[in-house]
């Protein structure tokens, strides 16, 4: 029997080429487009989800309430871990990972990586999986070292890695203890080498201030222990060993940490989960609406079925055969539908990747993998065919027969419902991708406060400190170098921030009030080009008491209350400094976020970054050619390397540049499966309405006249769909600015240009079969009469 069903699908499938080749498109489109998200999904909800004893490691978090919000971060100080360990028995393990940045020298090899520092006890927590050597012991010395498979070939080539020797900064000699299978695409600890924490102590970046929340601490409980005891003995530790009272610790699930990421009042509520479970909806969303469409072709087919259903009814088929007979199609077309998709995910494999900026793979090897495709396909088979199946078998053999099996014209039916319900998904993912493209747009045009063009930043490494002022004073003579100055970080992002400050006439809760630190020695204006307000820059060169000089924006002048700024003493511990001028408010951080109150201090801090900004009379080629140069000559053991500011900033907007960019494809996709829906029910009413529009070209009717006749309910269903979806559109949108503080507004004529295109759209794919049915001769409609 289930031999003959399907032996029956797929001569109806040869016999109606075209229509099965719609079918297998419009479902195929779909299921891509929906295995694609999904795929994207289940590698974000998997972060860090792999480690056997996930559910037992926690990250540790401070929370604290600052310029009257309470906040939740998660960097710690470097001495936690170490007291964790020690006073707590509930922890099994406490580890700290720090960004570690190196040269490596290998013969002539030289090559600049990025990797951390952390404990030995580190791959005891987190379970990577060794290729080489013995991840208990990997770490115990501060010059061994642990390489990933991929880093050791860069270094090494195809040999053998353990054993090796490579030079770190041109100073240290480290030994390779241990090599890393490839760390898989969905952990956060993605690094090329990992180092001793030890031989970050004899490189004496190690501390023990407790005010100091530089690294991330990570913990291993035992397995009978409880988060929330745990959360309430740890929370004072820092205000126990230290005078910082404002802040409080507590742990975070790790399998959590990477998608409730957000604070809000001191909890971790949101983040990457929001824009997971939209595409995750979204791709339910395509996927339903690619078996309406299948539902709409088939129903539309009903007519030439009809006779079929009757004839097998009276030679003695039950409904429950017709049912299975008709989900065997749906299923067959499903499963060829679905292999087609899988082509389609194939191909479109790279480029998606490129697009979220992942390393997606199909894993054909994975039997679970093959498993769930075919349990998605036969589910896409049962959803698609389930209504056709139901309706045609629901025919009466004697009204089939007679010719009367039609039901009576009705404003609402089922298949009108569908058309709406796409046209309503379409429209939502219109006006969505409108404004979230407008949103990208409102903070690319905001003024950032200073000038991004020919500014140019390195990272300060091995002698450019050391010949710091040889260097700037060649480049300024070479007119490739128009200003150039030190600071602690990029400009585009912030490193360092801190409370605790007082000034004449502060409160004790203005000690709460948090400001980022930047820093830099001369010509901060010249180089950032940033607006002077009062007073003037920093220039230790001309004033050597600028040592402890500080520089404030407009906003921590606002919030510190200052109305005569420049002069001000403001004091940290037992430091005091000195405000000799105002700038104005630049862009520091996100584009889409306030500005915050900023602190640029001077040479009394630390420097890590040297910025340059460029000549604009020469062509950016020959100058960066010229500072190279000058650059090689100072600091020939390091590669030059730079970055464009400009860049660094546009790097800002790739979040939600990517949300726009998947927006947009699907909602084309979804655009395209819709109205090919739209074309199965314009068929299907046309076939239904043949010899109506016999009679009416017989009377006089004209083309046109016709064309409308037919084309008038199709918009009048987009119309509905519209006005039901404008409410939705309006209140998702609303949420999702909620996130962004600088946000665009959700402006009326969105909704009536979507309204308009989606109108014209609907117009253009019934207006084929509409001028098509016109265009008919009568004779041919009305000879059967």
């Amino acid at each position: 029997m289930l031999k003959n069903y399907f032996k029956i699908a797929w001569r109806n499938i040869t016999r109606n080429k075209g229509y099965a080749l719609i079918n297998i498109g419009g479902l195929g489109i779909g299921m891509a487009s929906a295995i694609l998200i999904l795929m994207w999904v289940q590698h974000e909800v998997s972060m860090d989800r792999e480690h056997p004893k996930s559910d037992r490691i926690y990250k540790i978090y401070n929370r604290g309430t600052f310029s009257g919000e309470l906040w939740a971060w998660g960097t710690t100080p470097k001495i936690l871990a170490p007291t964790l360990k020690k006073d707590y028995p509930e922890i099994e393990q406490a580890v700290r990972v720090s960004d570690a940045d190196f040269l490596f020298t290998v013969g002539d090899k030289k090559m600049n990586e990025s990797g951390i520092f952390t404990d030995p006890e580190f791959f005891d927590v987190f379970d990577f999986k060794m290729l080489q050597g013995n991840s208990t012991t990997a770490l115990d010395d501060p010059y061994n070292m642990v390489v990933t498979e991929e880093f050791a070939k860069k270094l090494f080539g195809s040999g053998d890695a353990v054993g090796q020797t490579v030079k770190i900064d041109s100073a240290d000699i480290f030994t390779v203890t241990a090599v890393l299978e490839n760390l898989p695409n969905n952990t956060r600890f993605r690094s090329d080498f990992y180092l001793s924490w030890a031989y970050m102590k004899k490189l004496g970046w190690d501390d023990e201030y407790w005010g100091n929340n530089s690294v991330e601490t990570y913990v291993l409980l035992a397995e009978n222990a409880s988060l929330e005891s745990f959360n309430e003995k740890i929370a004072g530790i820092t205000k126990a060993h230290s005078d910082r009272e404002s802040t409080e610790v507590f742990a975070y699930p790790l399998s959590q940490m990477y998608l409730y990421g957000k604070s809000e009042n001191g909890q971790l509520v949101g983040g990457r989960i929001v824009t997971v479970r939209l595409f995750a909806f979204i791709a339910v969303i395509i996927l339903v609406i690619a078996c309406i469409n299948f539902m709409n072709l088939s129903t539309a087919r009903s007519e030439k079925r009809a006779k079929e259903v009757g004839l097998r009814k009276v030679v003695g088929a039950r409904k429950t055969s017709l049912i299975f007979q008709f989900i065997g199609e749906s299923t067959l077309i499903a499963f060829i539908a679905g292999f087609f998709a899988l082509l389609i995910v194939q191909i479109s494999l790279p480029s998606f990747n490129t697009l979220v900026d992942k390393q997606l793979f199909i894993p054909y090897s994975d039997l679970m993998f093959w498993v769930q495709l075919i349990g998605f396909i036969l589910l896409t088979g049962l959803l698609a065919g389930s209504y056709p199946a139901f309706f045609l078998s629901s025919f009466s053999p004697a009204k089939v027969l007679k010719g009367t099996f039609r039901s009576p014209v009705s404003a609402v039916t089922p298949r009108k419902i569908l058309v709406v319900l796409q046209f309503s998904f379409a429209i939502v993912l219109i006006v969505s991708t409108v404004i979230i493209q407008r949103q990208i747009r409102h903070a690319q045009k905001r003024d950032l406060g200073y000038d991004r063009d020919n500014l140019i930043y390195v990272m300060m490494q091995g002698d450019i400190e050391k010949h710091y002022g040889a260097i700037k004073q060649t480049l300024l003579n070479s007119g490739a170098v128009q200003a150039m100055t030190k600071s602690m970080s990029p400009i585009t992002q912030r490193d360092s921030d801190g409370w605790g400050y007082s000034w004449e006439g502060s409160t004790p809760e203005d000690e709460t009030l948090d400001f980022i630190r930047f820093s830099s020695d001369t010509d901060f204006m010249k180089v950032m080009k940033t607006e002077l307000v009062e007073g003037r820059d920093i220039d230790i060169d001309l004033y050597p008491s600028d040592s402890a000089a500080i520089l404030l924006n407009e906003t921590a002048v606002r919030k510190m209350r200052l109305e005569n700024p420049v002069g001000q003493l403001i004091s940290y511990d037992e430091d005091n400094y000195t405000v000799v001028g105002i700038i104005r408010d630049f862009i520091f951080e996100s584009p889409y976020d306030p500005v915050n109150p900023l602190m640029v201090l001077g040479p009394s801090s630390w420097f890590n970054v040297v910025h340059m900004r460029l000549n604009p009379d020469q062509p950016i080629s020959e100058n960066i050619a010229s500072i190279q140069q000058v650059f090689e000559e100072f600091n020939p053991n390091f590669p030059f390397e730079y970055r464009f500011v400009d860049e660094e900033y546009a790097k800002k907007f790739n979040d939600t540049r990517r949300t726009a960019y998947l927006s947009v494809l699907f909602t084309i996709l979804t655009i395209v499966i819709s109205c090919l829906g739209l074309f199965g029910l314009s068929t299907y009413m046309a076939a239904n309405r043949i010899k109506e529009i016999g009679v009416r070209k017989v009377l006089g009717a004209s083309v046109g006249s016709i064309s409308l006749l037919l084309s008038k309910d199709f918009l009048k269903l987009v119309g509905i769909a519209f006005l039901l979806s404008v409410p939705v559109a309006w209140y998702a949108m609303d949420q999702w600015l909620q996130n962004y503080q600088y946000r665009v507004g959700i402006e009326w004529w969105i909704f009536v240009a979507t309204g308009a295109i989606t109108m014209l759209i609907a117009l253009l794919t019934v207006s084929f079969q509409s001028i098509k049915s016109a265009l008919m001769n009568p004779v041919d409609s009305l000879r059967s009469e």
